[in-house]
């Protein structure tokens, strides 16, 4: 079975602590962490002793992952259980949060605002200049969106190409 390390503990609980900063339960980004950095899929009761976290724990954060495809399910020969693989693409990791926090947190969020916006013209206690404000804030969401969905379209390389050119790009639009 695998053995912590004094370094890989270390990562594991400080992944857990900035989940919690990041609103993701300690445990789910714990085993996360875990899966992470293990070379061999690992089954429930395997993620339970090592990180010393209860059984149901173990599952409903399994669940979670699975939901968020940050994990995959994998066979072992021999082995019926359920063993669990962490997507080790550091880049495809961010994509798969950002996507996910998008769709649970940003599409919903846009659409009630769209809502509202519309409700303005027909509450006429609303002042022009809260009109006036959720209008811009709506623009604001509807652009930002817009973007992350035109960023979305550029192939891995040539993002990863463009962010490195970070500093160069500010430079040369000043």
């Amino acid at each position: 079975m695998l053995k912590l390390t004094p370094t890989t503990e270390k990562f594991i609980l400080h992944w857990g602590e900035m989940g919690g900063q990041w609103g993701v339960n300690r445990s789910v980004a714990q085993i996360h962490a875990l899966l992470y950095l293990t070379e061999e899929p690992l089954h429930a009761e395997q993620i339970t002793v090592i990180l010393d976290l209860a059984r149901s724990n173990v599952s409903t954060s399994i669940k979670e992952l699975l939901n968020w495809e940050l994990i995959t399910r994998a066979q072992v020969l021999g082995d019926r259980r359920d063993h669990y693989v962490a997507i080790k693409d550091n880049w495809e990791i961010v994509l798969r949060i950002a996507e996910g926090r998008k769709k649970r947190e940003i599409d919903p969020t846009l659409n009630m605002l769209r809502l509202v916006a519309n409700n303005t013209q027909y509450d006429h206690e609303v002042t022009p200049v809260q009109r006036a404000q959720i209008d811009e804030l709506v623009g604001f969401m509807e652009t930002m969106t817009n973007w992350y969905d035109d960023i979305r379209t550029i192939p891995k390389p040539k993002l990863l190409h463009l962010m490195k050119l970070g500093a160069k790009i500010v430079k040369f639009l000043k």
